[in-house]
């Protein structure tokens, strides 16, 4: 396998096992963080996951955030040089893409990139086998590039320990450690007296544990119906709360309210003519707000008893599918492409991880 090397360029690459662990914010926090010591860094995103379509019109905003935190004259093109779409991906099953020219884009804008850096910070794009139909899987980019892999993970039981050893099979010598990221305060002590030991004894190496920040999960009511040019109906609702994750109102409402009573800081998800699941909705204390979908408007009843809670309604024109889709999208993405959110991260980089031995930089 052809490997591309800069002699002066040490290569990290920030892959997790699944998507939305956080390597947005880590590989920034990390690129800044040699920034601040004095080092020249540089990023990429080999594959763009986030589209706006499956012919590849992107909404991967990692780049323009790279550039932004880290000031990089750098083409789009460069730092993320395949914008991996489904129809990207049908064209390489019907051999109109050809997995060495598509290589070899990554390789030489990594060339152009890594140009006089002495640090490239490399981002995976989506989880660990995105790219194989192309041999562009993370562990043949950290090959490519001839770089040393930080792998995140999440934690929620011992379940996910299978996850993390067979990542680590297929990395190999790659692999600089785990990182675990966003982990509960309640998962702290068996993540450490069970699974850390464990992984050890298996010679892989556990670089953090990082815990969960509430700056870093989720998004402000208020940004999510900016985001979907939703119409907010409550005047007296609050739009400066949290939502972390979205329930569909598909069923009875008998069904939704046994539903709901098990889920918090979401954001529930219906057509707009929905009144019963909506009225369950806000029977449920772990909603905390209404996203109606067909630009369908409640009965003014379900409206007034949302102002008495304080849980805002918004209205999207778009149909129930469509919302779902851009809503999943907007909170997955979450608050980390922020610059503050990029501090926010160091501060927890800097009080769980040594991050000298893992950027390889002395003092």
């Amino acid at each position: 396998m052809t490997r591309t090397t800069t002699a002066t360029t040490t290569a990290t690459y920030v892959a997790s096992i699944g998507e939305s662990t956080g390597k947005t914010a880590v590989a920034l926090a990390l690129a800044r963080e040699a920034e601040e010591r004095g080092h020249d860094v540089g990023y990429m995103k080999p594959k763009g996951t986030r589209l706006r379509s499956a012919v590849g019109k992107t909404l991967d905003e990692d780049p323009l955030l790279a550039r932004e935190v880290l000031d990089l004259d750098a083409e789009t093109e460069d730092l993320e040089p395949i914008v991996y779409s489904p129809t990207f991906i049908e064209g390489t099953l019907r051999g109109t893409e050809d997995s060495a020219s598509v290589r070899e884009r990554v390789a030489e804008g990594y060339r152009t990139l890594a140009a006089d850096r002495e640090f490239m910070i490399v981002e995976g794009g989506g989880a660990l086998a995105t790219g194989s139909v192309v041999d562009l899987a993370d562990w043949d980019v950290a090959d490519l590039l001839d770089a040393e892999v930080i792998l995140l993970a999440r934690y929620g039981d011992h379940r996910d320990v299978d996850a993390v050893l067979a990542a680590a099979r297929q990395l190999g010598d790659r692999l600089q450690g785990v990182l675990f990221n966003s982990v509960a305060e309640g998962d702290f002590d068996r993540l450490r007296t069970d699974v850390l030991p464990f992984l050890e004894s298996r010679g892989i190496a556990v670089l953090g544990v990082l815990p969960s920040e509430r700056d870093l999960a989720g998004v402000s009511i208020a940004e999510l119906a900016d985001e979907l040019g939703a119409q907010v109906l409550t005047e007296e609702a609050p739009v400066d709360g949290f939502v972390e994750r979205f329930v569909v109102g598909a069923m009875s409402a008998e069904e939704a309210l046994r539903s709901f009573r098990r889920t918090r800081e979401a954001v529930l998800v219906t057509g707009g003519d929905r009144a019963d699941v909506q009225t369950a909705a806000l029977e449920a204390p772990g909603i905390e707000c209404l996203l109606l979908t067909g630009g369908l408007t409640p009965p003014s009843a379900v409206v007034g008893q949302a102002e008495d809670r304080g849980i805002p309604v918004l209205v999207a024109r778009s149909d129930t599918m469509a919302t779902i889709d851009r809503a999943e999208d907007v909170l997955r993405s979450g608050r980390v492409r922020r610059p503050e959110a990029i501090e926010t991260m160091r501060g927890l980089l800097g009080d769980a991880v040594d991050l000298d031995g893992l950027l390889d930089i002395e003092g």
